[in-house]
């Protein structure tokens, strides 16, 4: 041992000694923590919106901050009430309409809202989405809706967040009672698996109430990040406990504590690496929700590590007696005979899995990704998607898509509305100028029309010299004096301008009228401003067009680009498109390059980490290749079945499982390079494989198990989807890492010499050892058992 090394040996001795001395007091601060956290976890706020992640330079980013700026947006809902008829549900409509906090509701004889007894009421409230008056008015329609056969559809406020909230406590009652189980299963002692919970529900306490220095974070985030922080850091707990029962054979507690605590730390540092390696590729996807459950697993992996470097310690240390005294059997079973089976196949299961690996490569790149959660199911279902579902079964369904355009030109934005509402995908088209004002004798008046004086005496009847009166001191508002020296009769004035011109000077007092007229000027007024504030914001206008294609398909991305040229044919390139259909694109254009970035990122990440662990350029490559190919085969599955993924689903998932999974083939490599200078390199694998058996089981299947309960019982598609292909991967990253590593180990074992930085010392006995172990081997089985009797 050199001087230095035995310098950071003796400080590192004496940091652990610190850390179990002053146990009590890292308990107090431990404790003071917690009590802030309890408080602190109420402080953080959640995003419900994927489409707030967007970069934004993209189209509906700028569209959305466009209409948060200009327009007013009233939350909606869609009321489904099966068996009634129709004139029941005209007299349903009416009640319904009545409730306060419910602005209109749109119901007619049409298919679009009457089909087979079925009746649909499109209701809109007087509010935004996230006014708490929306949600009263919507209690008080579930409340209205109770003796009907009704299906309710709406995301208002919170509702979102708290059903997923309810979904996940399920999934931590259920993957806690999963991490009891295993622990107690490959535990040594039963009172070790307390000291690990207690560790571990330290950290996560920690990690929920410290999210509020982020400020927001995504409700993915939010909801799934304390179950992986429990399944992805549960193994740097295992380590640290079986380093101490190793250590507690030969010495007492308190040394046996320092001496575990001095080996785990490195080996702990190194398998974290890989984890935060994986997260931290992430962070730089286009699609920034990446960004955000990078922040929060790194945060999460962070403080895991912290608590099982200073807070486990003092209570290995605390509870040794009781550690002590509770051994039980061992109840992990030997798999002597399974290593036996895998160091036989070596030389025909590998060429298996190259075939395998090349093929799966070329299947997951055809993975049908979507884009929306239109075309995903999930195995368990909320009301809101069983109504859903049951409104998309019996009606049409709406895709609703906003185009923004400057405002100003009623005339134009008329034109654009017609050649719109002309296009084969476009059912309709609402936008100011062509609301309908009036209709007489078969001439419907919208409020864009441009009228003379004249033309509007003559529809609605009122003297023309009124008329002229009104014109004129119209033009000279506007300081448009040329059409009253013209001449006055020519000047085509919009409807909406003149009828809010006509507004004000009746409420400056230029013009009297009786008390029901008045009555039923201010409520056409109203009718006005409530249109205007949706529909024009006097900078831009929004044209709202309901389509009949769906959100996501190659015909709606032929048709935005389509729309998005119509409308610059009129306004240039100061137009944006926003809605369902355009996030989807958006979402797809960059899900490509995300990819891409992603799996460079994640594997040269990870092969850094590899590289200054085992001091090898072979060993990285070998490890890489595994569990990148169990990537690959777990994005098989869902091609082979086309099953729809949602694509953020792949970009996750493919991270953590080279990151965390990775960590089991560290295990064995480890195991193996170190018992490999002491051994031959096929009793190495053997032991190899029997001593990380016991850590893989745990770590993976807690991994397997959690993200598995996540992916059924959540009812959110792209929580769901992070969770069945979490579980699906970790599962293949299992049989991959303890199935075919081995053998590539074992193969490669030359090339790992070979491209050692440091090149072992290889003694000529272990060289033979190691030939006649391989002619042993490659006795056939039936000599072999002749030559033994």
């Amino acid at each position: 041992m050199t001087k230095e090394h035995g310098k950071k040996k003796n400080r590192l001795e004496g940091i652990a000694r610190f850390i179990v001395e002053k146990r009590k007091a890292i308990y107090l601060i431990y404790i003071l923590l917690a009590i802030f956290c309890c408080f602190s976890a109420g402080w953080v706020s959640v995003d419900n919106t994927l489409t707030d992640y967007l970069a934004d330079d993209t189209e509906t980013s700028r569209g959305l901050k466009r209409m948060d700026e200009e327009f007013i947006t009233y939350a909606t809902a869609e009321v489904m009430v099966d068996n009634i008829s129709y004139a029941d549900a005209e007299v349903l409509c009416d009640t319904l309409e009545d409730i306060e906090g419910v602005k209109s509701i749109t119901f007619d004889d049409t298919t679009k809202h009457y089909v087979d007894g079925a009746a649909l009421f499109s209701v809109t409230f007087d509010g935004e989405n996230d006014d708490p008056l929306c949600e009263e008015s919507l209690h008080k329609i579930e409340t209205e809706m109770q003796d009907y056969d009704a299906y309710i559809s709406a995301e208002l406020g919170n509702t979102k967040a708290e059903t997923i909230a309810k979904e996940i406590n399920v999934v931590m009652v259920l993957t806690c009672g999963i991490i009891l189980a295993v622990l107690l299963f490959t535990s040594r002692t039963y009172m070790e698996v307390p000291v690990m919970i207690m560790t571990f529900g330290a950290a996560a306490i920690l990690n929920k109430g410290s999210n509020f220095m982020f400020g927001e974070i995504s409700f993915v985030s939010d909801s799934i990040a304390i179950v992986l922080q429990l399944a992805l850091a549960i193994d740097y707990a295992i380590i640290l406990c079986h380093r101490y029962m190793e250590e507690r054979e030969s010495s007492e507690p308190m040394d046996a504590v320092v001496a575990a605590l001095c080996k785990a730390i490195p080996e702990i540092s190194g398998s974290c690496l890989t984890t935060l390696s994986g997260l931290a590729a992430m962070a730089f996807m286009h699609f920034q929700i990446g960004l955000d459950m990078s922040m929060v697993l790194i945060k999460a992996i962070i403080l895991s590590i912290l608590s099982v470097f200073t807070l486990m310690p003092g209570l290995l240390y605390s509870f040794s007696s009781k550690i002590d005294s509770t051994h039980h059997r061992n109840f992990v079973p030997n798999i002597t005979g399974f290593t036996n089976v895998v160091i036989r196949l070596r030389h025909v299961t590998p060429i298996i899995f190259v075939v395998c690996l090349i093929a799966s490569f070329l299947i997951s790149q055809n993975c049908p990704y979507v884009y929306s959660y239109e075309h995903l199911t999930t195995y368990t279902k909320n009301d809101s998607q069983i109504a859903e579902e049951k409104i998309k079964d019996t009606f049409t369904a709406s895709n609703i898509l906003a185009l923004l355009i400057p405002s100003g030109d009623y005339e134009k934005e008329q034109q654009l509305a017609e050649e719109l509402e002309a296009m084969p995908e476009v059912d309709t088209v609402t936008s100011l100028a062509t609301t309908e004002a009036e209709e007489k004798d078969g001439e419907t008046l919208r409020l864009g029309d441009k009228m003379t004086p004249r033309e509007l005496a003559e529809f609605a009847d009122i003297d023309i010299e009124l008329v002229d009166l009104l014109y004129t001191a119209y033009a000279v508002d506007q300081e448009e004096y040329g059409h009253i020296v013209g001449g006055i009769d020519h000047y085509g004035v919009p409807l909406i301008d003149m009828f809010e011109f006509i507004y004000d000077e009746i409420q400056d007092g230029a013009v009297s009228l009786d008390a029901e007229q008045q009555k039923d000027l201010d409520d056409l007024y109203d009718e006005l401003t409530d249109g205007k504030d949706q529909l024009n914001s006097g900078k831009y206008s929004r044209l709202v067009m309901d389509l009949n294609v769906s959100q996501e398909s190659e015909e709606t991305f032929a048709f935005l680009d389509k729309a998005r040229q119509t409308a610059q044919n009129y306004y240039g390139d100061d137009v944006l498109l926003v809605g369902n259909a355009t996030s989807n694109f958006d979402l797809s254009a960059t899900f490509g390059e995300d990819n891409t970035l992603i799996s460079i990122l994640s594997i040269v990440f990870v092969m850094i980490v590899l590289l200054l662990t085992f001091q090898s350029a072979g060993v990285p490559f070998i490890l890489i290749l595994v569990i990148q190919g169990s990537v690959w085969m777990n994005f098989t599955y869902p091609t082979l079945r086309g099953t729809p993924i949602f694509f953020m689903s792949y970009l996750v998932v493919s991270s953590i499982q080279m990151g965390a999974n990775i960590d089991y083939a560290i295990v064995i490599t480890n195991r193996y390079m170190e018992l490999r200078q002491k051994m031959p390199k096929i009793e190495a694998m053997k032991q190899s494989l029997n001593l990380a058996f016991p850590t893989i089981f745990t770590s993976g299947s807690i991994l397997a198990a959690a993200g598995t309960a996540i992916g059924f019982l959540s009812s959110d598609g792209a929580i769901s989807g992070i969770g069945i292909c979490l579980g699906r991967g970790t599962l293949l990253s299992i049989l991959l890492v303890m199935g075919i590593l081995p053998q590539l180990l074992l193969l490669g074992d030359f090339i790992i010499d070979k491209t050692s930085f440091k090149k072992p010392e290889r003694k000529e006995k272990k060289a033979n050892e190691e030939e006649n172990e391989e002619k042993k081997e490659n006795v056939p089985i039936g000599k072999e058992a002749v030559e033994g009797a």
